[in-house]
């Protein structure tokens, strides 16, 4: 798979994500794709259950991709999900293996305020 390829199917991965077509969201996972969520201790295996995992979440989600980088087996999005109107952002890490991901780490961190010492050099 070429690059171009791959940033196609990102980009057709995390649009089904934002539209919450969990069928097409989870093409690009091999049958034994292992999901990691460090900050929660989680790991889940396989695609079937990655995309349960995802379904059975209540909330409303929206993503918004601020951008992906990578070239070959390597690929980071770094996204916006927003939870119930609540933004969080987020670092997709997705390693591919014969054209699908097989192992995909995601990193996520709420909003916060400059610290006062800086709030002068920062652009709002």
């Amino acid at each position: 798979m070429d690059d171009r390829t791959v940033r196609a199917a990102l980009a057709r991965h995390w649009d089904a994500s934002d539209a919450g077509d969990f069928d097409v969201e989870h093409e690009i996972y091999r049958e034994d794709a292992v999901l990691v969520y460090p900050q929660s201790g989680e790991r889940i295996r396989g695609r079937r259950n990655i995309q349960e995992s995802r379904y059975l979440q209540p909330n409303k989600k929206r993503f918004t991709v601020q951008r992906i980088v990578g070239c070959g087996d390597l690929w980071v999005s770094e996204f916006v999900l927003t939870y119930d109107g609540v933004p969080s952002y987020a670092v997709s890490i997705m390693e591919f293996r014969e054209g699908l991901v097989a192992n995909e780490t995601q990193y996520f961190a709420e909003r916060f305020d400059p610290a006062p010492s800086r709030a002068h050099l920062v652009e709002r």
